[in-house]
Order: C-alpha cells, then structure tokens, then sequence
C-alpha cells in the first residue's frame, strides 16, 4: 500500500506542453512473509520404538550375565568359596570334652558288669555324701579330715571339691596329700542312656597322671576293668606311678579312679591316692570303692 502523506506535483516533457501526472514518494517496499518452519519428522511407530527397547534390554542383561561369569571363573580358578576369601566355618561342637572324646556306644559293652548284684550290704558308719556326684562313701577317721578345696586341673578340669585328705609333707612344689575326691563330670549328651565308661575312665585316669603327679613318671597298672560300684555300672583303674621331685620324700603313689554310671548325663567320679610314704594307708584305695553307693 502507499503512503497516504505522498505529495502531486507537475513535470514538464522536453519540447512539449505542460503535462501532468501522479508520482507518490518512495516509501518502505513490501516485506515477503517468512518462510514456515520445517516439517517435523513423523515420531517412531509401536513396533520401532518396542524393538529399540528390546535392544538396549538386550545389551543389559548381556553385560550383567558376562560379569556374572567373569566372577565365577575368577572364584573357580582362585579356589575361594567366598566372594570376600572367607570359608565357612564348620558348626561348633558344644558337648562336653569328656563327650566329644568318646561317644556313646551303641550297645553294652559288657553284659556282666552291667547286671547288678543279688544284694548289697546296707551302708553303715560315717559316710561322705556328695549330691552332685550322685554318690556316698565311707569316711574315715583322723588323720583323715574334711575337703575345704576345689581342685579343676587338666585339660577335662573335673571339678573335685568333694571328700577327704590329710597332709603328707611340704615341700618346695607345696603341699602333698592323700586323698579320697569326688565330683561329678558331664561325660555325655542330654539325649544319651548310657556312658562309654571305659573311655571316660581312662580319659580321667591320663588326665589325673598329667596334672596331680611329678613328670615324667612311670605307671605300673594294677586293674584296669569294667565292674560294678554300688550295684551300678563302673570302671576301675588302679595303678602304682614311680616319680621324683626335687625335696619330696614320696617317690611313688597308689592311686585308683573310678567311674559310675549313675544314670545322669554327669558320671561320678571317685578319685583315691596313697603316697608310699604313708603305705599303711594303702588299704583305703580298695575299701573305699567297695563302700560306694549310688543316692
């Protein structure tokens, strides 16, 4: 469109009249619109865009998976049952020591010592009782007198805190005793009927030659049996140990350990000793295992 403030004005042709016309004033000329935006690419389809994402999933899992084996062969080669190098441990045994050494057997082993006898003679006289044990005794008079102590050596740490003693000698170890010990010692698991008496009374036996004694010594065994004590089912070890300690007069000790079945997961334990300095003693050891009885 023009610019309506143009102004009219009339021009003379060369060699001609006066003529007369319309010029307008030059104005802005017309712009051209701009040009429309590109066309859009249409957006991916259903199917396309489903296989782009099957894709990525794919490559996914197919690096998870090659880690995956990458690990395992890792731990194969190296031998490690663990992904931190840690084993796992085996389960604890929590049974007893005297337990776990010797098991229950699966039958008796012996059908005589296991019946008791026809009749025992009733218990007279002073009698040491130890509840816990399960078992009584004979006590004797002076210089047998009351143990005050509690005795846990070796590696079983049967716990002997009941029964009588006297002192022998001193010397530069301590003090030397007889004895007559009881105690009782878990020898079986919760659910066991029967004791592996054998083994139990010669755990206890080594045990008794390893911490009570002088080492090294020498054994010269007198009876190593299953029996009866009481009318109940026991083993006996009795047996004569040789040593020398530097300042003891006693050189040698009768000695005799005994194992009742009591019918408790616990056995009793009966626990003699004699040193050779006071042999007049030495008749205790077998009077004293007649005497037991169960409670």
């Amino acid at each position: 469109m023009s610019d309506p403030r143009a102004e009219t004005f009339g021009r003379q042709r060369p060699g001609g009249a006066l003529s007369s016309g319309l010029v307008t004033g030059t104005g802005v000329p017309p712009q051209a619109p701009p040009p429309d935006d590109p066309p859009q690419p249409p957006p991916p389809d259903g199917p396309r865009r489903r296989r782009r994402q099957i894709l990525i999933f794919s490559g996914v899992a197919g690096a998870v998976l090659a880690i995956g084996v990458t690990v395992i062969l890792v731990l194969a080669l190296s031998g490690t049952a663990s992904p931190f190098g840690e084993k796992v441990a085996a389960p604890t045994d929590v049974r007893p020591p005297l337990a776990q050494a010797c098991p229950a057997p699966t039958g008796s082993p012996d059908a005589a010592p296991t019946q008791a006898p026809p009749s025992l003679p009733p218990a007279t006289g002073a009698r040491t009782v130890d509840q816990e044990a399960g078992i009584s005794y004979k006590a004797y008079p002076a210089p047998w007198v009351t143990w005050n102590e509690v005795w846990r050596a070796g590696t079983l740490e049967v716990p002997y805190k009941v029964g009588q003693h006297f002192v022998t000698e001193q010397y530069s170890g301590g003090l030397y005793h007889a004895s007559i010990l009881s105690a009782a010692v878990p020898a079986a698991d919760n659910d066991a009927v029967t004791l592996n008496l054998e083994c139990v009374g010669r755990q206890v036996a080594a045990d008794v030659r390893a911490e009570y004694y002088p080492q090294p010594n020498t054994l010269d065994r007198i009876r190593d049996e299953l029996t009866t004590l009481g009318g109940r089912p026991a083993y006996v070890s009795e047996f004569r140990l040789h040593f020398r300690a530097p300042g003891l007069m006693a050189t040698d000790e009768l000695s005799a350990v005994a194992i009742i079945d009591v019918g408790k997961p616990t056995a009793a334990v009966l626990y003699v000793s004699i040193p050779g300095t006071h042999k007049q003693y030495d008749y205790v050891v077998d009077d004293v295992l007649k005497s037991v009885r169960p409670l």
